[in-house]
């Protein structure tokens, strides 16, 4: 569904380049949950919005669906961390801006609609605005305007950092019902070991230092994954010391001229 092929950012000129990305590569399968993980100044929103098409990589390319991507497209629904709602449209008309951004007819607008708000628990709230929503609802509205356009891939930037902690494991388990429901291709950034270790069929950890992959860490746990299990701590542990690891890099970064920016 979506290939990384060698992709590379620089920012700047001549002996004030920095390097964000350094040959990146990696491949993500359709339906497959992938999550972006590393500390600030990974490069790994970088990486997301390259793939979203919002700027261009400065090595390399990222293909959706054997396409290769230069552009924002309807193929990617895109969620950011601060929910990015038009604060002057309801509930309905937030969901609805992509389907008619694409000139799909009203009939299927409104089943469509009708569909994402009870996928949500949204019903009853088509009338409001933003401003008269919860963080989590917000989120929600968020999330399934990124869906209503049937979009081949969902690239999700740490669409829960903006919730309170107390809030965030409820709205994980609802982004993960939405997620099986729709069966869509998903990659997140997220710097929470344990959102990651919860949601992701596969873990991709950037270098905080060289701009480079890590490590990726499998998780086959069925879900809904039990956090107190030996097998759930076992992987977030594993996944700790990775990125301690990735930590440690500081002489080779130096070198490299690596860029550290979320």
């Amino acid at each position: 569904m979506l290939e990384v092929s060698a992709v590379t950012k620089h920012f700047g000129n001549g002996s004030a380049r920095k390097t964000v990305l350094n040959g990146i590569s990696f491949s993500v399968e359709k339906e497959e949950f992938v999550t972006l993980l590393g500390p600030s100044g990974c490069g790994k929103t970088t990486l997301l919005t390259i793939m979203a098409g919002f700027q261009s990589p400065s090595e390399g390319e990222i293909r959706i669906a054997d396409r290769v991507v230069y552009k924002p497209g309807p193929d990617r629904g895109f969620v950011f961390q601060d929910y990015a709602l038009f604060p002057w449209m309801t509930v309905r008309d937030n969901v609805l801006f992509p389907l008619r951004e694409k000139k799909v007819p009203r009939v299927q607008q409104e089943k469509r609609l009708a569909e994402l708000l009870r996928m949500a628990h949204l019903e009853g709230k088509e009338d409001l605005y933003p401003g008269q929503l919860s963080g989590g609802m917000k989120q929600r509205t968020a999330f399934i305007r990124a869906l209503a356009g049937s979009p081949d891939a969902l690239l999700l930037d740490e669409p829960l950092g903006a919730v309170d902690p107390q809030m965030r494991q409820q709205l994980q388990d609802e982004l993960l019902m939405l997620w099986m429901k729709e069966q869509k291709t998903v990659i997140m950034v997220t710097h929470d070991v344990d959102e990651a270790v919860y949601l992701s069929d596969r873990i991709i950890i950037l270098s905080s230092v060289t701009g480079r992959i890590e490590d990726e860490v499998c998780i086959s746990l069925p879900r809904p994954r039990q956090r107190l299990s030996s097998a759930y701590i076992g992987i977030k542990n594993e996944v700790f010391r990775v990125l301690q690891r990735s930590c440690t890099r500081g002489d080779s970064a130096s070198e490299d001229k690596t860029l550290q920016v979320s």
